[in-house]
């Protein structure tokens, strides 16, 4: 699933794309990608890009008359600039969004439709779209751990909590638990102020690099090749791989349909988390799905 480094750098390529340009037309391939009905999809047509902004792990896009088309890509999703007018051909192109010098092109692989589309109106409707979660570059070390600490979860759940910090996901959230030296299990109720030191800082400066990193790559051409495995990343993704810190392998742990990738030696102090004895500690502490997990809202 794109997260906020990658959602970060496909908003740095479309901005000199889009931003000041009418979006001519949307063009839907698929009828489950749109989730609302007011404002209408036409409505949007014909008004000129003014703004793109993050939010959580979704886009939006703000045109003329405080109008906003936000797209969440969830797992699959991904985005691609075609020639203006591309055909959409092919089941797995959802979407486009037409623009004079090009189309903004929208696929999903596999079979389940994850991916959506939400038009919405004025500041107060994008807000109904975002989660909630505090920004790990706008939040003092103070509000992050008050954030992380409102519920007692693991790390791992409480990185990823929408509702508790904004855009980070499975594959960040390795890597961020990695830079810290801190186990994914650990209970966000019982870290140590040194801890809560090293994991403030591992978010920022994480999460700073890979900005950093995918933004360089977008200057060169369109983000086309967005995953979740990146080359360069310390533990998610490598199982079974060297650690780049002390040599050890890494290992992980599975559950529902998600895995977390650590170093024993760096982050538990040597011990292995199996996954039978950590079955019931993660059944009742993360959601079963994806889906689930995204869709937490604040109340």
């Amino acid at each position: 699933m794109p997260e906020l480094p990658d959602i970060a750098a496909y908003i740095s390529a479309l901005e000199p794309r889009v931003v000041n340009q009418p979006l001519e037309h949307v063009r839907l391939a698929s009828p489950f990608l749109l989730r609302t009905t007011q404002p209408r999809v036409t409505e949007v047509e014909g008004r000129v890009v003014r703004e793109l902004r993050r939010v959580g792990k979704r886009i939006a896009m703000g045109v003329e008359g405080d109008l906003w088309l936000v797209l969440h890509l969830m797992i699959a999703g991904r985005l691609h600039w075609r020639p203006p007018l591309v055909r959409l051909a092919g089941r797995q192109n959802l979407a486009a969004f037409d623009f004079p010098q090009g189309s903004l092109t929208l696929t999903e692989a596999g079979t389940k439709r994850r991916a959506s589309l939400h038009i919405l109106s004025g500041e107060e409707g994008l807000r109904s779209a975002d989660p909630g979660g505090i920004e790990v570059f706008t939040a003092d070390a103070d509000s992050f751990r008050a954030a992380l600490t409102s519920q007692n979860h693991t790390l791992k759940r409480a990185l990823t909590d929408p509702r508790l910090v904004s855009g980070i996901g499975n594959a960040y959230s390795d890597e961020i638990l990695h830079a810290a030296q801190l186990s994914p299990i650990a209970q966000t109720q019982k870290l140590k102020p040194d801890e809560w030191h090293r994991l403030f800082t591992a978010a920022r400066s994480t999460l700073e690099l890979w900005i950093e990193r995918l933004q360089a790559e977008a200057r060169d051409g369109f983000p086309e090749k967005v995953t979740a495995f990146r080359e360069g990343m310390a533990v998610h993704g490598r199982y079974g791989k060297a650690c780049p810190r002390c040599g050890e392998k890494i290992l992980r742990i599975r559950y529902a349909d998600n895995e977390t990738n650590y170093c024993a030696r760096c982050q538990t102090n040597g011990k292995v988390l199996a996954d039978r004895g950590l079955s019931r500690l993660l059944g009742s502490d993360w959601p079963r799905t994806l889906d689930e997990l995204e869709g937490l809202k604040q109340r």
